[in-house]
């Protein structure tokens, strides 16, 4: 089973890439943000708890998180795989999701970085917005904060997967298709 960690700050790609690996190798794509959606519109238990929070503006706690992740595995049990968006986003997420994949004999096979510099993110995140119609893709000021956000609570995940041998980083800038034959040879390995 193929289970990767696409990671990268705002900008980077990873959605571009996300859906041409889906469609290579057939995996199911756990976004969280899809997830809270889901279980909330389907007034699950879990999804009821996180809309309660939201609606005060509380942020979702992990371990909520961690078991909308596990439904999925649990209705996906044959499935090839699965790429990880979004999550983990701290190395506390990181170890609760290995401790959750271990619990059902399964673990991270790797995390690619999609590495892109601040600039060109801006840049790229300011284009976006004029067609996504997302606020926060047209202000720059705000872009910066979330990419310097990434930068201080989110790359550390990088060094997580590091240690275990299962971090890659490639350069995040250039033609799709060989930003994708990188991230090709990598999983090919």
């Amino acid at each position: 089973m193929l289970n990767l960690v696409l990671f990268g700050p705002p900008g980077a790609g990873k959605g571009t890439q996300s859906a041409k690996l889906i469609d290579k190798y057939g995996l199911i794509h756990l976004s969280t943000g899809d997830l809270l959606r889901a279980e909330i519109s389907a007034g699950s238990t879990l999804g009821l708890e996180a809309k309660k929070l939201m609606d005060q503006g509380i942020l979702v706690p992990d371990a909520v998180v961690i078991g909308m992740i596990e439904n999925k595995l649990n209705e996906n049990k044959s499935a090839a795989g699965f790429i990880f968006d979004g999550f983990p986003r701290t190395v506390a997420q990181a170890e609760a999701l290995d401790s959750l994949l271990a619990s059902h004999s399964l673990s991270i096979t790797q995390m690619i970085a999609l590495e892109v510099a601040e600039e060109e993110l801006t840049q790229r995140l300011l284009e976006r917005g004029k067609s996504s119609g997302r606020p926060d893709d047209q202000n720059e000021s705000l872009i910066r904060k979330r990419v310097q956000e990434y930068m201080e609570k989110t790359a550390p995940v990088a060094g997580y997967y590091d240690n275990q041998g299962k971090f890659t980083g490639i350069n995040g800038v250039g033609e799709i298709e060989v930003i994708f034959g990188q991230i090709l040879s990598i999983i090919e390995k």
